[in-house]
């Protein structure tokens, strides 16, 4: 199954500067262990060391925060688009 990963600049690096890759996956979890089998280091900048989402980080599945869905056990499919975007702070 074939879906969008929109990658923000500071990730781009691990993608050879693309702004979108193509992942696979039925779950967001599923899509970022595709992201590493891939692209080596995603886990390390979006998850914790027990699995968990990083603080700092939010990914949205068609605009919707998964946070607000089913975390990182969101369903996902084919042609959905996943968004990475770490926050921003300051003031």
């Amino acid at each position: 199954m074939s879906l969008v990963v929109k990658i923000p600049g500071p990730l781009r690096n691990l993608v050879d500067g693309l702004f979108e890759v193509e992942g696979s996956g039925d779950s967001v979890a599923a899509v970022i262990e595709n992201l590493e089998q891939n692209y080596s280091g995603f886990n390390e900048r979006l998850l914790e060391e027990d699995g968990s989402l990083r603080r700092f980080v939010n990914i949205f599945v068609n605009g919707e925060d998964i946070r607000f869905l089913d975390g990182l056990e969101t369903s996902v499919g084919e042609g959905d688009e996943i968004s990475i975007v770490p926050a921003v702070a300051g003031g």
